[in-house]
């Protein structure tokens, strides 16, 4: 179903803000909560902004439904902690030294009050979801986690392996990114009472949507700016990370090229500069234009997904999101 005229990001954001501003004021609620040091960092986390893509997908899936209650912007703030608690965690492992250019939690507070910061966050977030007093809601988040974990010691088991399928990078893509994603898209359909088939229908949207949203993460690592980024470009290939537009860069160009890169991956020394002739190569073999595909590909699964809901202005906002997604430069 296409769309004759799609909804502006601002305009998506705008039907969302007083919804938003209600997660705002539960995210400060929770992170005052806290012991001095956790509660300076969640202030710096929170002050560091971000899209708040993920309480805009729960609130949208939310209001789809029908629900319009205040357990959606609370749960907006648990998925937001939970999504926050990865990056921080993630930064540590990475060694990361700046988030959405600024300097990251590690390198200001250090390893050691990032990981409790990050484990904090994790409970803060479960403890949160308790006042819903649903099992279902807690089901969903108890295996999120777990999956989300998962994924993370995978992507630490997959450094510098270049070797990998993109059914490998799917798999990981889906448990780091794309969960989360249905899960609150999901959650959204239970504050409704809906029936699985409904649930499982906002679920696959969510799921592509994640898809698309990490690929797309993923070709920005080799063609954005550090301005654009917050980070340096690049980053993917210093750490070691195989992702699909380098699996299918390795898949294309010749062996003494795939060699070459063989000897590059996962130094961290390298500069922008020097992974320049790769990051050309990449243009040039096509693997840039062949990941974009694939991310449309999943962009339009996801907007199939929603076919089955009547029109509305929640459903227009839900299905313009996976063209925002994919088009975006940061």
């Amino acid at each position: 179903m296409a769309i004759t005229n799609r909804l502006s990001t601002k305009e998506v954001f705008d039907l969302l803000r007083s919804d938003l501003q209600k997660v705002e004021e539960e995210l400060s609620r929770q992170t005052s909560a806290a012991t001095r040091p956790i509660a300076e960092i969640g202030q710096y986390l929170q002050a560091s902004g971000g899209k708040r893509l993920r309480p805009s997908l729960l609130l949208l899936s939310a209001k789809l439904c029908g629900y319009e209650g205040p357990a959606s912007a609370r749960l907006g703030a648990v998925v937001e902690l939970i999504h926050t608690a990865t990056l921080v965690h993630d930064d540590v492992i990475d060694r990361a030294d700046t988030r959405r250019g600024r300097p990251s939690i590690n390198s200001r507070w250090g390893n050691h009050l990032s990981v409790l910061a990050g484990d904090w966050l994790y409970m803060q977030a479960f403890n949160a979801a308790l006042d819903e007093r649903s099992f279902p809601i807690l089901d969903l988040l108890i295996s999120l986690t777990q999956v989300m974990v998962e994924g993370e010691l995978l992507q630490l088991m997959a450094l510098n392996k270049l070797d990998a399928t993109e059914e490998d990078y799917l798999e990981l893509a889906y448990r780091k990114t794309a969960c989360l994603f249905s899960v609150c898209l999901k959650l959204g359909a239970i504050l409704a009472g809906k029936p699985p088939e409904i649930e499982e229908k906002l679920g696959a949207y969510g799921i592509n949507l994640g898809l698309a949203f990490q690929l797309t993460d993923d070709i920005l690592d080799f063609t954005s700016t550090e301005q654009k980024l917050g980070k340096p470009v690049g980053n993917d290939f210093r750490e070691g990370k195989v992702t699909l537009p380098m699996i299918y860069l390795l898949q294309k160009c010749a062996p003494e090229e795939a060699l070459e890169i063989e000897r590059a991956y996962g130094k961290r020394s390298f500069t922008t500069e020097h992974l320049e002739p790769i990051f050309d190569l990449m243009r040039r073999c096509g693997a840039l234009d062949e990941a974009r595909r694939k991310a449309a590909n999943f962009a339009e699964q996801a907007k199939q997904a929603l076919a089955v809901f009547p029109d509305s202005i929640y459903k227009d906002s839900l299905m313009a999101l996976p063209d925002f997604i994919i088009e975006r430069e940061s």
